[in-house]
């Protein structure tokens, strides 16, 4: 007998991802302006960091927030003590109104029906551990968020199933791949409990259109034990057209929500989260919204193993419950992440390299096909490992998102300055130019602090073949 369990031994986290080694590899040789010029950029970390005096502004108008007081006197004492795992009221109106300014106000929110999690990690968990069995499957469009397969397959079991989507319609979703994905499902013996999609999408950084959308609801309306998970994290962040449009306003346009002939309403379910819109990931509040009274009280009861602390819900509640500065908030921040994006665009093209046109996100879907010896994965990882040694990028690779393609990388640019960001195109058009002069060899394009260029670690090279056999899949 193991003297641990199997969870604990099992090595399904997924953590052994490029996605996340790469994170690794920033830690041990981050930059710094000063301190480390010749370090690693971290542009791996999809982290809105544009808007932070906006909430420090905020918060020195209204010290009592911070303090924990409330007409000038001190309420410290009630926080401290347990609170209910419902949450507090004022909170849970102040997020469904901060969700319905997002969405123009075209559709509101119950806050009876909103569950409060700690960040969308415990969002997306919980609902896989109310919808799904151990073995059950959710189909969800690729390329996505590689931590979906540490978040909903490590501690539930539940399979991912991949509706295969490419580049040559910019990756959307059409009704033959769903079909060929629920087929896959079925070949494969697993029961097809839903579809999980994120919109606005990471990594493509692009808003759903209605006819996907559309595809989707229809797609479980013909199946009756179906659902839909619509993860709206990035929802406060669409800085251009198209806009952005929820699955729930949709519902709302066809006539099937919850005074409808239809159930299709009680198998909808919307995640969100304060981490990007707000910027907040520290914070961990995440809430999952449905209509369907089973779901949010089972969501609810699972709720108290990550709660969110009393006091960040009275502080989140005053600031999100001042409704000017949640207006000019949401306005202001897409206005950055626009010029922000711009700049990343630009310098991506200065370097001959082009991306997926974007509306929304922390992040560009970056081409970079042309820049492989060959078209497969591992030419990709080798790409990527130079990247990361030799230029000092810390980027996503296609395959950690189980993108279909070789040659995709997503590339973050909300998490740094705007010099760090110059400075990151910069080393990268040097790279491309290095590369064009065919010289074949491994040299860093901006030297070395100091000794021997460390080389890839084994972890680096052991990725080649698995990431290629999941993008083979």
């Amino acid at each position: 007998m193991g003297l641990l369990s199997r969870k604990a031994t099992c090595n399904s986290h997924g953590q052994d991802s490029s996605y996340f080694l790469g994170w690794q590899e920033y830690e041990k040789n981050p930059y710094d302006e000063v301190l480390n010029p010749k370090g690693i950029i971290q542009m791996g970390l999809a982290e809105n960091q544009l808007s932070f005096d906006l909430l420090e502004s905020w918060l020195a108008k209204n010290p009592d927030v911070s303090a924990f007081k409330k007409d000038g006197n001190s309420i410290f004492r009630e926080l401290a003590l347990f609170q209910d795992y419902h949450g507090l009221p004022a909170f849970k109106k102040a997020l469904v109104d901060f969700m319905a300014e997002i969405r123009g106000n075209k559709v509101t929110f119950d806050p009876n029906h909103i569950v409060l999690t700690a960040g969308s990690t415990s969002a997306n968990e919980t609902l896989m551990f109310c919808l799904a069995d151990h073995g059950d499957a959710f189909l969800l469009p690729t390329p996505y968020y590689p931590g979906f397969d540490r978040d909903l397959k490590w501690r539930t079991g539940v399979e991912i199933v991949p509706i295969q989507c490419i580049s040559s319609n910019n990756f959307q979703i059409t009704e033959s791949a769903l079909q060929r994905a629920y087929q896959d499902a079925q070949t494969r013996n697993l029961t097809v409990k839903g579809v999980l999609l994120t919109n606005p999408s990471n990594p493509l950084g692009t808003t759903m259109t209605r006819n996907e959308l559309n595809l989707l609801i229809d797609f479980i309306s013909d199946k009756a034990d179906m659902h839909l998970i619509s993860d709206e994290i990035y929802s406060g962040t669409v800085f251009d057209s198209p806009a952005f449009v929820s699955v729930v306003e949709i519902l709302k346009e066809r006539n099937l929500l919850k005074d409808s002939d239809s159930d299709v309403w009680n198998r909808v379910h919307v995640v969100y989260s304060l981490s990007k819109d707000l910027g907040l990931p520290g914070f961990r509040v995440g809430a999952i919204y449905s209509q369907n009274d089973t779901v949010v009280s089972a969501a609810t009861k699972m709720s108290s193993f990550g709660l969110v602390s009393s006091q960040t819900q009275y502080l989140l509640s005053a600031m999100l419950g001042d409704k000017n500065f949640a207006k000019n908030y949401i306005s202001e921040n897409k206005q950055r992440l626009k010029r922000r994006q711009k700049m990343l665009v630009s310098g991506l093209k200065k370097a001959g390299i082009s991306c997926l046109k974007s509306n929304a996100g922390l992040f560009c879907w970056v081409d970079m096909r042309h820049l492989l010896q060959s078209n497969t994965f591992e030419a990709e990882m080798e790409l990527w490992k130079k990247i990361v040694y030799d230029v000092r990028l810390n980027i996503s690779p296609g395959s950690s998102c189980h993108c279909t393609e070789p040659g995709w990388f997503r590339l973050c640019f909300a998490n740094m300055s705007e010099d760090t960001l110059d400075l990151a195109m910069k080393r990268l058009k040097a790279f491309v130019a290095e590369s064009a002069g065919g010289n074949g060899r491994r040299k860093s394009i901006i030297g070395h602090s100091s000794g021997k260029k460390k080389s890839p670690t084994k972890w680096v090279f052991r990725l080649s073949s698995r990431d290629r056999e999941q993008g083979d899949r």
